[in-house]
């Protein structure tokens, strides 16, 4: 066997070989384009017979570097950026980081830690298709959210009428169809309910148009504190900045949530992740995209909920025993489930009920969604693992299995 390590970056790629008694066999520095890729595999071909005497360390799990890495046949190893800087404080103190010194830390940190690290998984390119829909579907919702939380911060500054007419959701098509004909007080009271209601027609409301517009237009003339005309109208051009922008991610965010779901349709496991109480196509393309569909990745429902980063984690020491939620996560699988989670109160009797009774026990509803979360990653792994679709009284347990499950 030979260890490899990739320290990688934007204009090259470093990387040291060593044996099995921690040698240095070869390194160099590689560009990261078709030649430079032909350079590393010939450097590791110097060295290995087989593709699968090789060994490799990587800082990231995806992209075309690691395509063309797990395509040759090596073992590939994508390694946590935090595991790799604890690793490499057990070797220095002084502090000193170059790529040359990488490459040979993760080519030595397989060598000798391999097995507690996981090998990348072997997921379908439609699984990988939906991922990559997944999360940008998802980034675009966070970008929209800090975009209204501008917006809304804006609005209170010198138009909190506006507030009050849309407390909802100011993210909305209704909104920001208003916001865009009325960017300031004074042009929002002249508006006529004739003027509300087209504006909320063009946006793409269909029903009760008429009540609608009554209801903005009483909102926009109640009587409330403004600024000066100059300082409005510096507001309102900037806020007429973010409207454009909340229109555009509107739009952007539904044409990729109808990709993301004509491909999740076509995936085989899609029909199973339906079955499951609280996952439509959004939150099962995402849960599917993070989780992969390599049947070998977790051994057992408990590594799938590690992953996950729903199971807590136990800190004990002496007498001292803490257990905590888990910071080092997935974000985006963790902030699915647990969306998942609070979906299914509604959808499930067994669900609601898990949930009630963690609550009674003193649990915030933060810590019972969470748990409600690893439990329906378990779910979902039975699931899974046997090929069979959601069952309502089997997943859940009857009141008097729960009380225990719960204590």
């Amino acid at each position: 066997m030979i260890f490899v390590g990739v320290d990688w970056a934007e204009a090259h790629n470093d990387v040291a070989v060593m044996d099995e008694q921690g040698a240095i066999l070869g390194r160099g520095r590689f560009g990261v384009g078709v030649s430079g890729l032909a350079e590393l595999h010939g450097l590791i071909a110097d060295h290995a017979a087989e593709p699968d005497q090789v060994m490799l360390g990587i800082e990231v799990d995806r992209g075309l570097l690691v395509d063309s890495l797990v395509g040759a046949g090596y073992r590939v190893y994508g390694l946590n950026p935090l595991a790799v800087s604890r690793y490499r404080d057990r070797h220095t103190t002084s502090g000193a980081k170059s790529d040359g010194a990488d490459s040979k830390l993760l080519a030595d940190l397989v060598r000798t830690d391999h097995h507690n690290h996981r090998p990348l998984a072997g997921d379908s390119d439609q699984a990988s298709a939906i991922r990559v829909l997944a999360r940008a579907h998802q980034g675009l919702i966070w970008t929209r959210q800090r975009q209204v939380s501008g917006l809304r911060s804006a609005l209170r500054d010198y138009f909190p009428g506006a507030l009050s007419a849309f407390s909802t959701d100011l993210g909305s098509a209704d909104a920001l169809s208003i916001l865009a004909i009325a960017p300031t007080p004074q042009v929002a009271r002249g508006l006529s309910r004739a003027k509300i209601a087209a504006a909320l027609g063009r946006g793409g409301r269909e029903r009760n148009l008429e009540r609608r517009a009554a209801e903005i237009q009483q909102a926009l003339r109640i009587e409330q504190p403004e600024t000066t005309d100059l300082v409005a109208e510096a507001f309102a051009a900037a806020s007429a900045a973010r409207v454009a922008v909340l229109v555009s991610l509107n739009q952007q965010i539904a044409a990729l949530e109808h990709e993301l779901g004509e491909h999740f349709d076509r995936h085989p496991d899609a029909e199973i992740l339906r079955s499951l109480a609280g996952l439509g196509s959004v939150l099962g393309a995402r849960v599917l995209g993070e989780f992969g569909d390599d049947p070998n990745r977790y051994a057992d429902a408990r590594g799938r909920k590690a992953y996950a980063g729903t199971a807590p984690i136990t800190k004990a020491s002496g007498r001292s025993r803490v257990v905590l939620a888990r910071v080092a996560r997935n974000r985006r699988l963790a902030d699915a489930c647990e969306r998942w989670a609070f979906s299914s109160l509604n959808a499930s009797p067994g669900a609601r009920r898990y949930y009630d009774a963690l609550r009674a026990r003193g649990k915030t509803h933060s810590q019972a969604t969470r748990q409600l979360a690893n439990g329906w990653v378990g779910i979902l792994h039975a699931c899974l693992d046997r090929r069979q679709a959601y069952r309502e009284e089997t997943a859940w347990p009857a009141s008097e299995q729960l009380t225990r499950l719960v204590a």
